[in-house]
């Protein structure tokens, strides 16, 4: 009954989350859009995942659970392993949502240097269509994973259309601004080529500069208060893992009390946190942002 009690809060705790935040599941029954899903796949493909997004959530779920069946033996509490649970069953989508960011910014970090390559292959009389060729191959290395399918794309599609590819799988406002110009640059064509890559080169370098600022400004508070959501529930299971009175308390109709209302009292204090630390995020003007929220 403790265990069957201990995974109802967890669920509870899911579903509550999910609520406040908007992003709780829908039960009626109806066909997904199959645009969802592969915005879904488009983000585990920009994280470097190699999952179905079934698999990704099969696996976050399979972690979770095996948390909260380890965290049970350790402390013969079944009721302290579920926040524990719940947060490891989190960790994969946290972890690749952060590597997908570092990823992204890494892409947008490199377009300065890019577009320096870009311009001197102009210059070296190559057309826009040969430079981006060769940015896939000796480009900074973020731009060259970014563009590793580009020059099989532009024979068979065409450079316009392999740039949108492009485009939309980093779902990225930056480069979409890069993309677009390119785009514009190499329907011109001549001499206005290398003035577009020159004023491009000095917007870039500006914007990214301001980004970087922001990113850095709120870091350490960030780490700070995530560490504060953590410990308690750290200190909780190495009280609870040797027997004696804490852990009988914990086995205790009050210790599921005190856990719910931990539990409820973490889940509105990280909500409150991503709430001041949320910065708005960048519109996609010239592409759709869905992959992106995603």
């Amino acid at each position: 009954m403790s265990l069957v009690a201990a995974l109802c809060i967890g669920v509870f705790c899911a579903l509550a989350v999910g609520f406040l935040t908007g992003s709780a599941p829908r039960f009626e029954r109806r066909r997904r859009p199959r645009a969802e899903v592969g915005d879904r796949q488009l983000w585990l493909h920009q994280a470097g995942v190699a999952l179905s997004p079934v698999q990704f959530l099969a696996g976050s779920a399979l972690a979770g659970l095996g948390t909260l069946a380890l965290v049970t033996l350790v402390t013969g509490a079944p009721l302290v392993g579920v926040v524990p649970g719940i947060a490891v069953a989190a960790l994969p989508r946290a972890y690749f949502a952060r590597r997908r960011e570092t990823r992204l910014r890494e892409v947008q970090a490199a377009w300065p240097d890019g577009l320096r390559d870009l311009l001197a292959s102009v210059t070296a009389g190559r057309s826009l269509t040969h430079a981006l060729t060769a940015l896939a191959s000796s480009g900074p290395e973020p731009l060259r994973d970014a563009f590793a399918r580009f020059p099989v794309l532009a024979r068979m599609l065409g450079t316009v259309a392999a740039l949108e590819i492009v485009k939309e799988e980093l779902s990225d406002p930056t480069t979409d601004r890069v993309i677009e110009v390119l785009v514009l640059a190499h329907e011109r064509g001549g001499r206005i080529v290398r003035e577009v890559l020159e004023d491009l080169v000095v917007a870039t370098t500006k914007d990214l500069k301001v980004l970087e600022e922001i990113e850095t400004e709120g870091l350490e508070m960030r780490i700070n208060a995530r560490a504060v959501l953590v410990m308690p529930w750290f200190v909780l299971v190495a009280l609870s893992a040797r027997p004696g009175a804490f852990r009988d308390f914990y086995r205790s109709t009050g210790g599921f009390l005190v856990i719910v209302a931990g539990a409820v009292l973490s889940a509105v204090g990280s909500l409150w946190i991503r709430a001041l630390a949320r910065r708005q995020a960048e519109l996609r003007v010239f592409g759709s942002s869905a992959a992106g929220t995603t």
